[in-house]
């Protein structure tokens, strides 16, 4: 999943918050995942403010009973192989495991790819989540979702 919607860039990347409207788009997605899913095990998070911001309205809102985690590894230009890598040791503990991730772009785009191998690195909307069916070194994308098409398939509904 990527953040929501944050402040514009000031000083520091890594201090910027979610706006009002980011908020919003997270509460819906985390409804949205409420309700298409089942809750997470674990959720990780870049260190970044605005995606532990995030992270903590999809447990406030119960996509997760669990605690928030901090992974180093999730910021903007992290490295995709070394997020597939700690999933996998984690995948190979507990197969069944359900677990978010909460990061940035562009490496959202770069995890879907990695943890697919499709080729393709889809553009986020903020708040946008890819779900990703994944067993230790493949997984199929099943769906992505965003709070822009949420709405326009209740405006067709």
């Amino acid at each position: 999943m990527r953040h929501g919607e944050a402040e514009p860039q000031y000083m520091s990347d890594s201090e910027r918050q979610l706006t009002a409207a980011g908020q919003a788009e997270v509460s819906q997605m985390a409804e949205w995942l409420h309700h298409h899913y089942s809750a997470f095990d674990r959720i990780f998070s870049s260190p970044y403010r605005r995606t532990q911001q995030t992270a903590a309205l999809l447990v406030q809102k119960a996509v997760s009973t669990q605690a928030v985690e901090v992974n180093t590894d999730l910021v903007p230009e992290g490295n995709a192989q070394l997020v597939v890598d700690f999933l996998d040791m984690l995948y190979a503990e507990n197969p069944q495991a359900r677990i978010l991730l909460v990061s940035h772009m562009p490496l959202v785009s770069f995890l879907v790819e990695a943890f697919t191998r499709s080729g393709q690195t889809p553009i986020f909307d903020t708040a946008g989540v890819a779900c990703i069916d994944y067993h230790l070194h493949r997984g199929v994308l099943l769906e992505y979702a965003c709070p822009s098409l949420i709405q326009l398939v209740k405006s067709v509904s």
